[in-house]
């Protein structure tokens, strides 16, 4: 049993920041997706694959898997770039 902690990142549809201070904990698949022979969806018996916790921070997240003895890997948060610029660049 695998989990990731990472920090939700913005949308890009989205133009505010909100819910980007929080941190996740989920499962990685524990067995691979088949198609439902009936209908042609893809599922699998996996229910931890379901399950997303949500942290205030990164330590919160890191401290409950250690106790609950759950294998983790921390993904880092990429750096946030801004790009600068003027609406008179449109017309250069």
């Amino acid at each position: 049993m695998n989990a990731r902690i990472y920090q939700i990142q913005k949308n890009a549809m989205q133009s505010g920041k909100a819910l980007t201070h929080k941190w996740v904990l989920d499962y990685a698949p524990a067995q691979a997706k088949t198609p439902d022979p009936l209908t042609g969806w893809a599922g699998s018996g996996d229910t931890q694959q379901q399950l997303k916790l949500s942290f205030p921070s990164q330590e919160a997240a890191i401290a409950y898997a250690q106790k609950q003895g759950i294998a983790y890997t921390v993904i880092p948060t990429p750096p946030k770039t801004l790009k600068l610029q003027a609406y008179a660049d449109n017309f250069r």
